[in-house]
């Protein structure tokens, strides 16, 4: 009889292991969550689309009340080891890149908030604020460069331009920042959106019909070979704005003229200032 309980018993605890794996994994820790829930739901919540739907501004403050959330997604991706993200699908491994360059660029800023005008406030003379290591992420100690240039970048990896539609380093002149995560199911849709929303926005891209000037971001300036190499379609800058030219000009007029190249390229400043929600919009 006792032999047949201690049967009994180490069967029940063999399955207790088996639902453990499945459940946990032989490693013990949880699966990534790739829908980035508790990072979409700050997003939702705090940050706010412009009228026009091209622009956000984030508020920092409420941010700042949901620190603990924020910790706790910054946690969970610091959790993943580099041997598990080399296993994930490519769409999977961007979304978690630009998800974690944006999610910790808002925890830079937060560590600093209030009393800063600019991300660049947060820097010093030997050292930006993008250089400055302070993510722990795949096992390693990364900066904000580290994410974009040394991982979302990186040639042959990902090869995708439209990034610089998506990463957004808290100033004004920045691409909006989504009111949602990025998600691998929708990567491709939420890159093409991010872009059309970039160029729509008249603050950062625009074509001046009277002097024949195509005015657009300084991003093209700083990132053109991106848009140069043949990646997802991306050959030139006169291409890329070719093929957005619908965002760029209201009219057909306007629209015919950046599609038969037929304008003088110059690049804005850039707005440095924070895209917190009281920073008062240019005159």
């Amino acid at each position: 009889m006792r032999g047949a309980g201690m049967r009994r018993k180490t069967f029940t605890d063999w399955l207790r292991v088996g639902l453990l794996v499945v459940i946990f994994g032989t490693s013990g820790a949880q699966a990534f969550e790739h829908r980035h829930t508790s990072w979409n739901n700050l997003l939702a919540q705090h940050v706010k689309i412009a009228a026009d739907g091209y622009s956000s501004r984030v508020d920092y403050s409420a941010m700042a009340a949901k620190r603990i959330i924020l910790a706790d997604y910054l946690k969970s991706l610091s959790a993943v080891r580099e041997t598990e993200y080399m296993s994930w699908p490519t769409p999977h491994r961007l979304a978690f890149l630009i998800n974690a360059y944006n999610a910790w660029t808002v925890e830079l800023i937060l560590r600093n908030y209030p009393g800063i005008q600019s991300i660049k406030d947060i820097g010093t003379v030997f050292q930006s604020p993008w250089k400055k290591k302070f993510i722990p992420l795949l096992d390693r100690e990364m900066s904000l460069d580290d994410i974009e240039h040394g991982l979302i970048r990186a040639p042959g990896v990902f090869d995708e331009p439209r990034i610089h539609a998506a990463v957004v380093c808290a100033a004004v002149g920045c691409p909006m920042l989504r009111a949602e995560a990025y998600v691998a199911d929708r990567l491709d849709q939420q890159l093409e959106e991010a872009m059309r929303l970039f160029l729509s926005d008249r603050t950062r891209n625009r074509l001046d019909a009277r002097t024949g000037k195509l005015q657009v971001s300084k991003i093209f300036d700083w990132y053109a070979k991106d848009f140069e190499k043949g990646h997802q379609g991306f050959d030139s800058l006169r291409s890329t704005f070719f093929r957005y030219a619908g965002q760029l000009a209201a009219d057909p007029a306007g629209r015919q003229r950046i599609t038969q190249g037929d304008y003088q390229l110059n690049f804005l400043d850039y707005d440095w200032r924070l895209n917190g929600i009281d920073t008062p919009e240019k005159p």
